[in-house]
Order: structure tokens, then C-alpha cells, then sequence
């Protein structure tokens, strides 16, 4: 790839990002805060800050702040790095908040265009596009921080996956709204709705309705690519010897288990290494072992000890 087309592509992914940390602001500032609404994440939690001191602490303000500190224990306590689109996505995340929340005619509130009847579709639109803001940061590789940071601490010291540890984070902060006086049993239904909307939708706009992949790649610079993975992503790789028939040259295969989340960033990364290197991508059901979910037995400890006996 010539260095031009490297600039054009490297452009176009923060022109990505950076509609994409809009649409994300969108969700928020446009459809949950001005109804007085909270969901899971960081900016669940920004929001019922907001809402505790009455609009003194905005939650775009809160929201950086807090990655900030998030970031700098997650770099000083256990040395996670943290790339320049993250930081970027966390940075025009909160710019795109600053501006949205001033163009009240885009806010769902009567009076204006956007505005909605039916309460119930306010989180179910705001879930779509807080999956579609969300999905494309992730596609791009990018992140807005937040509860990834703490979910990735948690992931790293207690044998949690990463789909537990969002959720569990996500119900905490869908109760916290419970605590302010001026909130009902309601409010927190609301923000488990949204919730439900964006889990469902985020996976179909990552790339497929699949937590995980399965890939082969077929390239003679296989080495190369093994590496970055091994070292990189800290991820195994597997090596098959094969054998291409019609020129009957023996062929090195890699097989690689990844993460959705993964997968945008290593596809990139073995186009730029082999951009003729061939890859077949086949979405997984399940995947145990160490860096995904934990083989559930259905066995309890007390019964394994008693058979150890």
C-alpha cells in the first residue's frame, strides 16, 4: 500500500470515528438525558451524576473526567496501553455531547421534530443508535472507555468473563438511579430497555450476530502475522501443515480463535502485512478456555472435592 492510499485510509477511519462518537452523543444527549433517563456503562453513570446534582455536574463533563482517571490507574496499576483512536474516541465523544446538547431542536422533548409519543420507543431508539455509535467505533478500532476499562481490570484479576463483568456493570449502574428521591421503578425499566436494544443490535453492526470467530489464514508471511498476534494481541495461534493440490506445495495454515471485538483490528492487520493472504471467517456458538467464557460443568466445588476423596 502506497503511503497516499495509507493517509486516504487513515482519514477516512477518523472521519468514522468521529461520526460515529456523534451518533453515540446523539443517543444520549438527544433522546435519554433530556427525558430524564439512564442506562448501563459510563454514561449511565454521568447521567444519574447529573441528574443527583440537578444539572451542576453535566454529564459530558463527568465523562471525561472519569476516563481519565480510569485510564491513568489502568496504565500506572497494570500497565494496559491504550492507543490514539481510544483516545481520541473518549476526547470527540465528549466534544460531540458538548455540541449535541445544545441543538435542542434535535432533542426528543415536546415541541420539537424529534419528540415521541410513546415513552417506550425513547430507549429502544436511543439503544439502536448508541449499538450503531458504539458498533462502528469498535469496527474502526476504536473505544470510548469507560466500563471496557474497568470490565478489562476485572477480567485481568478474577476469572470473570468479559460478558459477565459488562452486565453485572451495567445492572449496578441501572440501580444506582434508584437511590435519587425523584426516580421510580420505571425509570430503571426504561434503562434496562435500552440496554436489551443495544446488546442486540451492537453484534450486527461489529459484523455478525456471533461473540466470537473462528479464522483460518492462508499467506506466505504467516510468521509475520503469527508474531502479532502471539505478541500483540496475546492471543494462541495454531499452525497447520497442509498441502495446495493443484501446485502440490506445502502450504503453512494459521487457525486463530478471536473475539468480535478482535476482529476488526487483527483483519487490518493482516491486510497490511499480506494484502494478498487469503481468510476464511466462520462465526462460533461457543468458545472455552482461558481469555474466553469458563467451561460450565454444572458441578459444585464441595461434590469435586468429595470425588478427589
Amino acid at each position: 500500500m502506497t503511503k497516499s492510499k495509507k493517509v486516504l485510509k487513515l482519514i477516512w477511519e477518523y472521519l468514522a470515528l468521529t461520526v460515529a462518537c456523534f451518533i453515540f452523543a446523539i443517543s444520549w444527549e438527544c433522546f435519554m438525558i433530556p427525558n430524564g433517563m439512564s442506562a448501563g456503562g459510563l454514561m449511565g453513570l454521568c447521567t444519574v451524576i447529573q441528574y443527583a446534582t440537578v444539572g451542576v455536574i453535566q454529564a459530558q463533563y463527568s465523562y471525561i473526567v472519569i476516563n481519565v482517571l480510569l485510564i491513568l490507574v489502568a496504565v500506572i496499576a497494570m500497565g494496559i496501553g491504550f492507543g490514539a483512536k481510544t483516545l481520541y474516541c473518549i476526547a470527540m465523544s465528549s466534544l460531540a455531547m458538548q455540541i449535541v446538547s445544545g441543538l435542542t431542536f434535535m432533542h426528543c422533548i415536546p415541541g420539537e421534530f424529534f419528540f415521541v409519543h410513546e415513552t417506550l420507543l425513547i430507549p429502544v431508539i436511543a439503544g439502536v443508535l448508541e449499538a450503531v455509535g458504539i458498533g462502528l467505533v469498535i469496527r474502526y478500532g476504536g473505544s470510548t472507555g469507560g466500563t471496557d476499562i474497568v470490565a478489562l481490570m476485572i477480567n485481568k484479576y478474577w476469572p470473570v468473563s468479559l460478558s459477565t463483568a459488562f452486565f453485572v456493570l451495567d445492572f449496578v449502574v441501572v440501580s444506582l438511579l434508584l437511590l435519587l428521591p425523584d426516580k421510580v421503578f420505571a425509570d430503571a425499566c426504561y434503562g434496562l430497555v435500552e440496554i436489551v436494544t443495544f446488546m442486540m443490535i451492537i453484534d450486527l453492526v461489529v459484523g455478525g450476530n456471533r461473540s466470537s470467530y473462528q479464522l483460518m489464514v492462508f499467506s506466505e508471511k504467516y510468521e509475520q502475522i503469527a508474531d502479532h498476534i502471539v505478541h500483540k494481541m496475546e492471543r494462541g495461534v495454531t499452525v497447520l501443515k497442509a498441502m495446495g493440490w493443484y501446485t502440490k506445495n506445502d502450504k503453512n495454515v494459521l487457525v486463530i480463535l478471536i473475539s468480535q471485538k478482535e476482529f476488526p483490528a487483527l483483519s487490518k492487520v493482516i491486510k497490511e502485512i499480506d494484502p494478498k493472504a487469503f481468510m476464511s471467517v466462520s462465526p462460533t456458538h461457543n468458545v472455552y478456555g482461558e481469555g474466553f467464557d469458563e467451561i460450565k460443568t454444572g458441578i459444585k466445588t464441595s461434590r469435586k472435592k468429595n470425588a478427589a476423596d
